[in-house]
């Protein structure tokens, strides 16, 4: 039976257990995205007992930055610190990832100079100013964006990839009937709303090859009316695993990721799509309890568990959490 300290292997990279640090923003960065020795240092210090850290949503190009700080993989300029960080990973004993990712609507204009884009000039559930409407044109260079800053990640030396379609960003807002009314070949059902995130996933599995551990954080639920539904989100899922996805990492979309509750509150998102789809699941949500997140292991909701706010205020988490399991093994 799989414990919160097995080793689990995913596309060729073993994890030593499946502790893993989720991807959270810092806004540590420079202004012109460049990781800093602040943001270096933040997960060093809570490296010690992870299995897999995936780091912060970092924007593809200029016009998909979130935040005046945020992490960017935008150009070749930023990789000397990206890859510093990775080297201190590794020689801490584990692997690490980063996420690559486009803000869509919920861009600023006064951060990113233009007025935001997104799949339909509707105004974001969350908020903001009315976007431009991507043309087919803007969407395949989009597509482009996506696989150099994959390739970057992977020349960086990084372990794996993952791309970011939650938290309401632009490739959930393409899955969402809220955020998308296109008229055309992206939107409409289902298999219309995915069609561009699919894209992005066959584009950048074909240039990373087919041996590099690529993750796909899926928006599961919009937890609105009219909204994703998570029922839909499994059949989105396994869209995205043949496409090329070798671990779903679940989380909510527009505000759905904005919970607060009972730990393993995004539970409930396994349950619907871990029994579609042949490859690992990554569940968060508000976990805090070591022995809750190896139950979940044990019990089969999930295969790795991520630990984000907790590590935030705790970063002795995971060393102290492998010690108390381990121990109790001993015993």
């Amino acid at each position: 039976m799989a414990s919160l300290l097995s080793p689990i292997t995913i596309n060729g990279l073993t994890l030593k257990n499946r502790i893993v640090m989720p991807p959270m923003a810092t806004n540590s960065s420079t202004l012109e995205g460049e990781l800093t020795e602040e943001g270096i240092k933040h997960y060093l210090d809570r490296t010690e007992g992870v299995g897999l850290v995936i780091a912060e949503h970092a924007y593809i190009t200029l016009q998909g930055r979130f935040t005046e700080r945020q992490l960017g993989i935008y150009d070749d300029s930023l990789l000397p610190p990206l890859t510093e960080l990775v080297e201190k990973v590794h020689q801490k004993g584990a692997k690490i990832g980063i996420q690559i990712t486009h803000a869509g609507s919920r861009a600023k204009s006064e951060i990113i100079g233009e007025r935001p884009v997104a799949p339909s000039p509707v105004v974001h559930p969350m908020g903001g100013e009315p976007p431009v409407e991507l043309s087919e044109d803007d969407l395949n260079r989009l597509q482009e964006l996506f696989v150099r800053a994959a390739v970057r990640a992977k020349k960086a030396g990084f372990d794996m990839v993952e791309i970011h379609g939650a938290h309401g960003y632009l490739l959930g807002q393409f899955i969402s009937p809220l955020t998308n009314k296109r008229q055309d070949r992206y939107g409409g059902d289902l298999d219309g709303r995915c069609r561009f995130p699919v894209a992005v996933v066959q584009a950048v599995r074909q240039a990373l090859g087919e041996d590099f551990p690529l993750f796909y954080r899926l928006g599961a639920d919009d937890r609105m009316e009219g909204g994703l539904t998570p029922a839909e989100a499994a059949e989105v899922a396994v869209r995205l695993v043949q496409a090329g996805v070798d671990c779903i990492d679940l989380s909510g979309n527009h505000c759905g990721y904005l919970v607060d509750g009972e730990q393993g509150y995004f539970v409930y998102l396994a349950e619907a799509v871990k029994p579609k789809v042949s490859v690992p699941v990554l569940v968060t949500g508000g976990i805090y309890d070591p022995y809750f997140a190896d139950e979940l292991v044990r019990q089969g909701k999930t295969d790795l568990v991520g630990v984000g706010r907790t590590m935030l205020r705790e970063p002795n988490w995971a060393q102290q959490a492998v010690s108390k399991l381990a121990g109790d093994s001993d015993g």
